[in-house]
C-alpha cells in the first residue's frame, strides 16, 4: 500500500517554507492568522468535541481568549475529536496493536502514531497528507538545511547510511517516520535502518559496527552511551553527524559526544503532537517553526509569561492538521522564548526547551563490569510490556531499584508483578546481575513544575 504522500502538497508547502524562512516577523504572523482562522472554522464544523468546546466563544476572538484543552480530555472523546467519522479509537487501537503495520497507512490515507505516557496518559495521533507535507518540508528544508548542497549532489541518499537508535517495538512517531521513508523510497531500504534500544548494548554495538552509519539519530542518553562504547574501543563507527531529540541535550553531553565521536551534533525539538516544532540553526539556537505551530509559554493559570521567562507549561496550536485539531493544547513542556532576533538571519523565534530529563542507570553487571540502562528503554519496557504509564523508577545503588506506582489494591499488586517480570527480563538480557526491586504502592508520583514526572532517577552522586 502506498504511504501517505502528496507531491503537489509537498511542493506547495516547501515553497512557502522556503519563503517564510527569510520572511519578516510580520509575514510570519500573517501566515499564523490565516492558518488559525482556517483551523478554527474547520474544527467548529467538523469536530463534535470542538463544536462543544468552543460553543459560546465569538468566532473572531483572539487565540488567547479560547479555552485550553488537555490530552486526557481529548482522548476521552476521541471519536468526537477527529473530523473524519471513519476514524474511531477502537479501530486505531487495533491497528497500533499490530507491529507489522508500522509505517503503513491507515485507511489508505492516514499516518498513525502513538505517544508515550510521559504525562500519565498515552495518546494516538492521526496525520493526513497535508500534515505530513508540513513535516516533510520542515524536516528537509530547515532541520536538514545545512546538508542542502550535499542533497543536491546526492538526492537519493546513496552515499549516506542513517541509523535510528530508539524504540522500535511500537507505532512511535520516529520509528513510523523511518519506516514510511523506507517505503516511499525503496532504494533507501538498505541505507536507512532502525536499531532497538531494548537489545543488549553488545548486540547494539555489533549491529552498528556492521552497518557503519554515517549519520546516527537517537536520544542524548543514547548518544552518550555510544560515545562511551567508542571510548572503550568496542564501537567502531565514524558518523559525520549525530542527530538528537526527545530529551534535554545538556551542553556537557553535547561536548562529550562531539569530542569523543569526532562529529557534529544537531539537536531538534518535536513531539507526537507536532513532529518538527523546532530546529537548530548554524548559530546553535533552537528556532520555533512558528509559521506552522503556535507555542504559547504560560504560567500555572495559563496566562502568558514575558519573553525570556521560563514557562510553567506550553500551549500548542497545530496549524497544519485539520483532521485531528489541536488548539491551545497543554503540551506540558517548559520553554523560554527569547525576544532578540538570531544572528543567523531567521525571523523565526528562538527558544530554549526543558524537555525530558530522565537519567541513565548504571547497574552492576554479571561479569563485574557496570552496565548502563537507558531511560527510554526502561520506560518503554514498563509501558509496553507491563502496561503502566504513571510511575517513578529510582536507583538506590548498583543492586537496588525502587519502583513507585500510584495504584492501590489488587490492581497495584498485579501491575507491580508485571513490572517486576518485565524489568528483570530486560535487565538480565542487558547483562545486569539479579537486583532487588523495592515497592512503593499507593503513593503519588512526584511531578515537576510542568506537571510531568521525572520517571527514571539515578542514585545520587
Amino acid at each position: 500500500m502506498t504511504p501517505v504522500f502528496d507531491p503537489l502538497r509537498l511542493g506547495a508547502v516547501s515553497l512557502d517554507v522556503l519563503m517564510a524562512g527569510r520572511a519578516a516577523p510580520g509575514a510570519i504572523a500573517a501566515r499564523q492568522r490565516t492558518r488559525l482562522a482556517r483551523l478554527l472554522a474547520s474544527a467548529r464544523k467538523g469536530s463534535r468535541f470542538y463544536g462543544d468546546h468552543l460553543r459560546g466563544v465569538d468566532a473572531v476572538s483572539p487565540l488567547a481568549a479560547l479555552p485550553t484543552v488537555t490530552r486526557s480530555a481529548l482522548m476521552a472523546r476521541f471519536d468526537d475529536w477527529v473530523t473524519d467519522p471513519c476514524l474511531q479509537l477502537s479501530g486505531l487501537q487495533a491497528f497500533t496493536a499490530d507491529p507489522s503495520r508500522i509505517g503503513t497507512p491507515y485507511l489508505g490515507r492516514y499516518v498513525i502514531w502513538e505517544s508515550s505516557g510521559t504525562s500519565g496518559q498515552p495518546g494516538l495521533f492521526v496525520q493526513d497528507a497535508q500534515a505530513m507535507a508540513v513535516y516533510d518540508a520542515l524536516e528537509t528544508l530547515r532541520r536538514s538545511a545545512p546538508q542542502s548542497v550535499l542533497r543536491w549532489m546526492d538526492p537519493l541518499y546513496l552515499t549516506e547510511r542513517i541509523a535510528f537508535v530508539g524504540a522500535t517495538g511500537g507505532h512511535f512517531a520516529s520509528h513510523v517516520s523511518i519506516e514510511r521513508l523506507r517505503q516511499l523510497n525503496p532504494w533507501m531500504a538498505t541505507a536507512v535502518q532502525s536499531f532497538s534500544i531494548l537489545q543488549s548494548t553488545p548486540a547494539l554495538v555489533e549491529a552498528l559496527n556492521a552497518f557503519s552509519p554515517t549519520v546516527v539519530a537517537t536520544y542524548p542518553t543514547g548518544a552518550a552511551l555510544l560515545a562511551d562504547q567508542l571510548t572503550q574501543g568496542k564501537l567502531r563507527i565514524q558518523p559525520r553527524e549525530v542527530w538528537t531529540g526527545g530529551e534535554t541535550l545538556r551542553p556537557a553531553v553535547r561536548q562529550r559526544i562531539e569530542s569523543t565521536m569526532g562529529c557534529t551534533v544537531r539537536n531538534s525539538y518535536g513531539a507526537s503532537e507536532f513532529l518538527t516544532m523546532g530546529w537548530e540553526c548554524a548559530c546553535g539556537h533552537l528556532h520555533v517553526n512558528a509559521d506552522w505551530v503556535i507555542l504559547e509559554p504560560v504560567d500555572e493559570q495559563h496566562r502568558p509569561v514575558p519573553d525570556g521567562t521560563p514557562s510553567y507549561t506550553t500551549l500548542l496550536t497545530h496549524l497544519g492538521n485539520a483532521v485531528q485539531p489541536l488548539i491551545r493544547y497543554d503540551l506540558g513542556d517548559q520553554i523560554t522564548v527569547h525576544p532578540d532576533r538570531c544572528a543567523c538571519g531567521s525571523a523565526l523565534p528562538v527558544m530554549e526547551v526543558q524537555g525530558r530529563c530522565d537519567d541513565a542507570l548504571v547497574m552492576a553487571g554479571q561479569d563485574g563490569q557496570p552496565v548502563t540502562l537507558l531511560p527510554l528503554a526502561l520506560t518503554t519496557v514498563l509501558e509496553d510490556q507491563a502496561g503502566v504509564f504513571d510511575f517513578q523508577l529510582r536507583q538506590q545503588d548498583g543492586h537496588t531499584l525502587v519502583l513507585r506506582l500510584a495504584l492501590m489494591g489488587d490492581e497495584a499488586i498485579a501491575a507491580m508483578a508485571r513490572c517486576r517480570t518485565a524489568l528483570q527480563a530486560y535487565a538480565a538480557a542487558q547483562g545486569v546481575r539479579p537486583f532487588l526491586l523495592l515497592e512503593e504502592l499507593g503513593q503519588a508520583v512526584p511531578r515537576g513544575r510542568s506537571g510531568k514526572a521525572c520517571r527514571v532517577i539515578a542514585q545520587p552522586a
